[in-house]
């Protein structure tokens, strides 16, 4: 079966595809679009939101709403967002099911989000809040100036959560007759080609392994050094010992 998955990989016709028969690029592209534009909307709504209740500590209702949220079937409320949705679309437009799809993928990728911002805004030490407002800075100064830069380490984990979500739930795109990744996995299982529906999983696998590389990257040189503790000891230790030599070829007072 191994040796099967990696001949089904490695065959030219199953990257390129045909007009009436997509292959892995074109349903990478599709499956990267679906996830791009549920984390997006996700970030719009759930980051500002999450910012203001943290600084606010109003509306934490709004936490709990979000994290039950997670609760859902995510399958059969596809299957009866497309039943209300689809019949008001017709022609060759696949509005009627991307539509359904991406408010379910972003209904799973708010919580996340939304509840690491808060939780970052929330565990910024007081005392730095309190010197902020002595400084003489407005509520939104110190949202955007403090707060936020404090709570970035909670907000990338939050948004690398709900993008690992996101990717491995894009697949039930295909359930409703749309592209992406998991198009193999359902055509696969359906025709019981099981080195096809292996591959297709370890397709999506791999896309959210190298996301996740990507965010932890993008995480690493925008978080400053200073919070995620990467100040340089070595070179602190190296000044510190010179200039306590400094200080030891200072001849003394006669």
């Amino acid at each position: 079966m191994i040796g099967d998955v990696f001949s089904w990989l490695a065959d030219p016709s199953h990257w390129e595809g045909t007009a009436f028969d997509p292959g892995i690029l074109q349903q990478l592209g599709s499956h990267v679009w679906y996830c791009l534009i549920a984390i997006v909307i996700a970030l719009l709504i759930g980051l500002p939101v999450g910012l203001w209740i943290g600084h606010s500590d109003k509306a934490t209702w709004l936490v709990s709403l979000a994290n039950a949220v997670r609760s859902l079937p995510t399958v059969g409320l596809l299957v009866l967002l497309v039943v209300i949705i689809a019949p008001h679309f017709y022609g060759r437009t696949d509005a009627g099911y991307l539509i359904p799809t991406e408010i379910v993928l972003v209904l799973l990728a708010v919580p996340p989000i939304l509840s690491n911002a808060y939780a970052g805004v929330q565990n910024v030490e007081p005392a730095v809040r309190d010197a902020a407002y002595g400084m003489g800075m407005t509520g939104s100064q110190v949202l955007s100036r403090v707060e936020l830069p404090n709570a970035l380490p909670l907000i990338f984990s939050g948004l690398r959560s709900a993008a690992l979500q996101v990717i491995a739930t894009a697949t039930i795109a295909s359930y409703v007759t749309l592209g992406g990744l998991g198009r193999f996995i359902y055509d696969g299982l359906a025709q019981q080609d099981y080195p096809q529906m292996i591959s297709g999983g370890l397709l999506v696998a791999a896309l959210a392994l190298l996301t996740d590389l990507v965010l932890a990257l993008v995480q690493r040189y925008t978080v400053s050094k200073g919070i995620t503790g990467r100040t340089g000891r070595g070179t602190a230790d190296s000044r510190t010992a010179a200039v306590q030599g400094e200080e030891e070829m200072v001849p003394e007072p006669s």
